[in-house]
């Protein structure tokens, strides 16, 4: 297999590389051979295409990165150190998964600046990506490119894809036409137990294109190649799914590209070897400052479009702001308040379903940010009301979202639009027909009989 001539990127994946091994190795636990394998793609991906600023790490108009495959935790432990974000030091590193480390392992929203979203239920992350690339297509038909335009970017791996809440969430993405969706497929043909064609045969890339995905194919080594596909899936009007062909534990000279390497540490021998092998002179957790220069001088390329976006933002109307605030309308619950006071004193009595339905009638015509919508099943759990725009690939300008009979997907697509911010989401199903999977939010609330769900904490009533 290829691997590029490009010496920039293979110094800066090698850090990545180092970094993580030598992370796990000192912890005795964790996952190197994802970081190991996706060095490259995450060395071309974060040094000269993602959009972000590590001294504001929040920015709203950054591109979201979601890590799916969130065993390889400290792929972005690395990248975040290297980046130079200030919440992250090599004492956090060399503190990998640690009682009380920021450091933690499947690296948590709201742990430490610059986590979008990471994942250890497989399947959740690429699933809650689509719900934050819906997220800023909704916001950018309302408020336009100026304040919210950005692309989400996935890494995943074979497990993600052999969930099935992935075949759910990609199959609404495709029919949504979700472009600024880019997930990086880790395909690596290795599982903890050993080949993927020991329990799967699936062809991903035609999955995907059946369901309305441009499909690309690369070898995840080659840097040329890497950056090639990223410029093709900006540019695409779908969403993408890039096929990384990597070796796992790329570089370990006696175990890479085997299952020993997935989920246990090399061994203090091999990663001798590896820096042999790769020629890396470095002390454990040392960076050449070279090196370190070029991955922390990357987001001085955005500061431009960070700078003009401040100043738009400055600009922009009340609604805007009180989004980026967190802020709702005033006297949102001012009708809601009325109702509650009128079921009191009437005694009023319905179906939970019903009761659901008359709250949001006096909640949706006065919350802008709110998006809800169900599983197909709006005629009997009512959570469309009067008034509502359905969501459609020609028209994201609305507040209801037809999710199909894809329960699963509705979950982690509301997760990942209440992570993306700016929306609140909610939806509804009956929970014969469900499951809730939260990642990396705080609390939902539900009603008890016709389940309509709410992942935004200001709506919890357990708080």
């Amino acid at each position: 297999m290829c691997f590029s001539c490009c010496k920039n990127y293979r110094n800066m994946a090698d850090a990545i590389r180092f970094l993580s091994a030598d992370a796990i190795e000192k912890s005795k636990s964790g996952h190197p051979g994802m970081p190991l394998g996706m060095a490259d793609v995450a060395a071309v991906l974060f040094s000269r295409f993602i959009k972000l600023n590590p001294e504001d790490a929040g920015w709203f108009n950054r591109d979201r990165f979601v890590l799916s495959a969130g065993h390889g935790s400290m792929l972005l432990y690395s990248v975040l150190y290297l980046l130079g974000y200030p919440d992250i030091s090599v004492d956090d590193i060399k503190n990998f998964r640690q009682l009380g480390a920021k450091t933690a392992g499947h690296p948590e929203y709201g742990h430490l600046a610059g986590i979008d979203m990471t994942t250890g239920p497989l399947g959740q992350g690429i699933s809650s990506a689509v719900g934050m690339a819906l997220a800023e297509r909704a916001l950018n038909a309302r408020f336009g490119n100026e304040l919210c335009n950005h692309y989400t970017y996935v890494i995943c791996g074979d497990g993600c894809l052999m969930e099935g809440i992935s075949e759910e969430a990609a199959s609404l993405a495709g029919h949504l036409r979700l472009n600024k969706l880019i997930v990086f497929w880790d395909n690596n043909d290795i599982t903890i137990d050993g080949h993927v064609s020991a329990a799967n045969s699936t062809d991903q890339l035609a999955r995907f294109k059946a369901c309305g995905w441009n499909t690309l194919s690369i070898d995840g080594h080659n840097h040329r190649q890497i950056e090639k596909a990223i410029k093709k899936a900006q540019k695409s009007k779908k969403p993408t799914l890039i096929a990384c062909k990597t070796i796992i534990g790329f570089g370990a000279p006696t175990k890479s590209g085997t299952s020993k390497v997935h989920g246990a540490p090399l061994g203090a021998e091999e990663v001798a070897a590896m820096r042999q092998n790769l020629h890396w002179t470095a002390a454990p957790f040392e960076v050449p400052a070279d090196i370190l220069s070029k991955w922390r001088q990357s987001p001085q390329r955005v500061k431009p479009e960070y700078e003009a976006w401040k100043k738009a933002a400055r600009t922009a109307g009340k609604e805007f702001n009180d989004i980026l605030n967190g802020k709702l309308p005033k006297n949102w619950d001012k009708e809601l308040n009325k109702l509650k006071n009128k079921a009191i004193a009437e005694q009023t009595k319905v179906a939970t379903r019903k009761a659901s339905e008359m709250c949001l009638e006096q909640i949706v015509p006065h919350i802008p940010q709110i998006i809800g919508g169900s599983a197909d099943l709006a005629a009997s759990n009512l959570t469309f009301v009067k008034g509502m725009k359905t969501i459609t690939k020609d028209d994201y300008n609305g507040n209801n979202m037809m999710y199909g009979i894809r329960e699963h997907a509705m979950a982690a697509v509301m997760n990942g639009m209440a992570l993306h911010g700016g929306v609140i989401p909610y939806g509804g199903t009956f929970f014969v027909f469900f499951r809730l999977y939260a990642p990396g939010h705080a609390s939902g609330c539900a009603d008890e009989t016709a389940g309509n769900l709410c992942p935004d904490p200001r709506f919890d009533r357990r708080r």
